[in-house]
């Protein structure tokens, strides 16, 4: 007897299945942020210093010549990117124990012109125990107590970038071993890969302007160790949208403590004419130029990858976001609008589409 079809799904019992596999997909890669983190963070490395390998492969030098290039120019990536974070952190912490005395003194102060505008005991001590130096001083201790955190995840980097670079090496034959047949994948691929290394090509060269710029501003201002907050405004400019307000935060406080009012507001208002104008206004441009990501897009993509794996995933949060609208939507010939409203400008619109573009490609309008 010849058995029964199963019933179809509705198609709205299908998107709430889909939906409940992203939700747990989300939630196992949340778990294994520890993982999947330092994974992600040796991808982009790799996809970064990969072009190195082109020119010593067209001079005829060896496969191993190039995979070895790729991966010592991400070690120094890796190396001087942890070495600018801890003179940073050392320096930090320092400046902590070096103002002790004035922190609680503004902090003390402070709380008294809270107390004064008639805000209430509650919000008046929340606020002074963030100024509390003792606070700082614990928030230090909390960071030297990551260091085996940070010294594991930075192994399994060492680690993914050795086997990854060696593999990039094979993947690259993929082309002329499969042909015309995985052709459009491939070239999903490519594209992927050109646009992380534009955006971090970006995102460098724009930083490098900020810190110097703000660097050079608050030595002339007479702000302490200004070469960490040249650092910090290079680091946070790697978190799309909101890094300029990372960057600001330490370095006002700490004009607030040695110059009062009138310090602070000075490093505010350059941070808004520097940061504001270059990082807000200019930046998001071309970012959105080299990687055809809309802004709000880019922006939301900080809070949810942030969200799902940690700190990691604010300076990840563009090429994540990258691979997963790649892996998802650029496969599906029915996600032409989809893509669209992410800000990709070269999708292709369906046969049927009024607008055609001069020399016969179709062109969403």
């Amino acid at each position: 007897m010849p058995s029964t079809p199963p019933p179809a799904l509705s198609p709205s019992l299908r998107t709430l299945i889909g939906l409940a596999a992203v939700v747990v997909l989300l939630a196992g890669v949340s778990l294994a942020r520890e993982i999947v983190g330092p994974l992600a963070l040796a991808i982009v490395l790799v996809v970064i210093c990969e072009p190195l390998r082109g020119p010593l492969e067209r001079r005829g030098w060896p496969r191993w010549t190039g995979t070895t290039a790729v991966i010592v120019v991400a070690y120094l990536v890796l190396v001087a990117m942890g070495a600018l974070l801890w003179l940073a952190g050392r320096q930090f912490a320092q400046l902590v124990a070096d103002f002790a005395d004035e922190l609680r003194s503004s902090g003390e102060g402070f709380l008294a012109w809270l107390q004064e505008v008639g805000l209430d005991q509650e919000a008046s001590s929340a606020v002074g125990s963030v100024l509390d130096p003792e606070t700082l001083v614990g928030l230090v201790s909390k960071l030297g107590g990551t260091v085996l955190g940070v010294a594991t995840a930075l192994f399994f980097v060492f680690a993914y970038i050795i086997f990854m670079a060696a593999d990039a090496a094979r993947y690259r034959e993929a082309g002329r071993v499969f042909g015309a047949a995985k052709a459009p994948v491939l070239a999903r691929i490519r594209h992927l890969n050109s646009g992380v290394r534009r955006y971090y090509v970006v995102n460098a060269s724009f930083g490098a302007v900020v810190a110097v710029i703000d660097g050079l501003a608050l030595w002339w201002l007479g702000v302490p160790a200004p070469l960490v907050w040249a650092i910090l405004a290079f680091v946070t400019n790697f978190v799309p949208n909101i890094g300029f307000i990372l960057g600001l935060i330490p370095p006002a406080v700490l004009a607030f403590v040695v110059g009062g009012w009138p310090l602070l507001l000075a490093v505010i208002a350059v941070y808004c004419v520097v940061n504001v104008v270059l990082q807000v206004l200019v930046q998001p441009k071309f970012v959105s130029d080299a990687v055809d990501l809309s802004l709000t897009l880019s922006f939301f993509s900080v809070i949810f990858w942030t969200f799902v794996i940690g700190p990691l995933g604010a300076i990840l949060s563009i090429p994540l976001t990258l691979f997963v609208r790649a892996l998802v939507l650029e496969g599906d010939p029915g996600a032409h609008w989809l893509r669209w409203l992410s800000g990709d400008r070269t999708a292709v619109p369906p046969p049927d589409a009024a607008a055609t573009a001069p020399g016969g490609h179709r062109r969403l309008l």
